[in-house]
């Protein structure tokens, strides 16, 4: 039995079929493509979340029919925030910027990826990239991940205005005391720079 560990979960409205429109000769393609899952699965640390993530949140609920924002445990990386904490805040990012689609926000700390994937019936892992070095960390899973279950990963390119943020770089700011508005919803903003005891 696998291991496995989910969180709260929150739905917007749902968007109406984006195949209405097409043209008769396109429709037969539209349908197979629908026979399909349309279920997108957008993970990361999300430690906190940036107006990057909420880009590419933004943009796959757009292109997929359910899209489900999975916070996991990276255990490279010492996280600033407690899961539950971070799925609060995507959800409290999400309500606020009030994204379109049908977005679910959970997480999920043991097993594999592909694991919550497959439990859902999502066949598309999307994830945002960067800068080359971005690909070339990710292109070895997303092959991984497509021969253990065959769910493929679509690499969305991020806004030039978010290209330069990371969660990392927004906890050195936030750490040395600067702003980091500019880089993260508000939500985050107010928690980050708030005083502590």
């Amino acid at each position: 039995m696998k291991a496995q560990k989910r969180s709260s979960e929150r739905t917007s409205h749902c968007r109406d079929s984006p195949h209405s429109e097409l043209s008769p000769g396109n429709q037969r393609t539209a349908t197979i493509v629908g026979a399909m899952s349309r279920i997108a699965v957008v993970p990361g640390s999300f430690d906190p979340v940036t107006l990057g993530h909420l880009d590419v949140i933004e943009r796959a609920a757009k292109t997929f029919d359910e899209v489900h924002v999975v916070v996991v445990h990276n255990p490279g990386k010492t996280a600033l925030l407690p899961i539950a904490h971070r799925v609060s805040l995507i959800e409290q990012s999400i309500a606020d910027a009030r994204l379109d689609g049908n977005i679910r926000v959970t997480s999920w700390s043991m097993g594999l990826l592909v694991d919550y994937c497959t439990e859902v019936g999502a066949s598309v892992i999307v994830k945002g990239i960067r800068s080359q070095v971005d690909v070339a960390y990710e292109t070895p899973m997303a092959i991984v991940n497509r021969d253990l279950v065959g769910v493929e990963t679509i690499f969305m390119l991020p806004n030039p205005a978010h290209a330069y943020v990371s969660s990392s770089l927004v906890r050195q700011v936030a750490a040395l005391g600067g702003d980091v508005a500019p880089y993260v919803p508000r939500s985050v903003s107010d928690f980050l720079q708030a005083p502590r005891d």
